[in-house]
């Protein structure tokens, strides 16, 4: 099926998706705020540019989104109905380079944390969670 939108339309629509300071990625930082600890954001020179470094702690977060990430949620393992062949390839390019940048990490002597977008939903849970990574 061809794209509801014409590619003006399409690419004004993408253009509007954020890459930094997402929701996901301010609750995640909100909480470590909360929890005391300090952090870098977006460090270009390690692979992958992670969301969230502590260079201390030789920590990298990354906060991704379900379905741009393929996670598997049910937000994650939803595929649109409109451009499917694009999709299923956008997101299969995505999981590859966040698999190679966290190889790449791991590699350099990092820890390489994933917090996916649905595991935002409970608040406390989040929280006990960025408390055992930073023990």
């Amino acid at each position: 099926m061809t794209d509801v939108y014409g590619p003006e339309k399409r690419s004004a629509v993408m253009r509007r998706v954020k890459g930094r300071n997402t929701t996901p990625e301010m609750k995640v930082r909100k909480a470590l705020t909360k929890l005391g600890d300090r952090y870098r954001l977006h460090r270009k020179d390690l692979p992958g540019n992670p969301d969230i470094v502590m260079p201390g702690r030789r920590l990298a977060l990354f906060v991704h989104g379900c379905f741009w990430h393929g996670h598997d949620c049910a937000r994650g393992a939803r595929v649109p109905k409109q451009n499917r062949d694009y999709w299923v390839a956008k997101v299969a390019r995505n999981m590859a380079r966040d698999a190679k940048n966290a190889e790449a990490l791991t590699a350099a002597g990092w820890r390489v944390e994933t917090i996916w977008e649905c595991e935002l939903k409970n608040a406390s849970a989040l929280e006990e969670r960025l408390r055992a990574l930073l023990s």
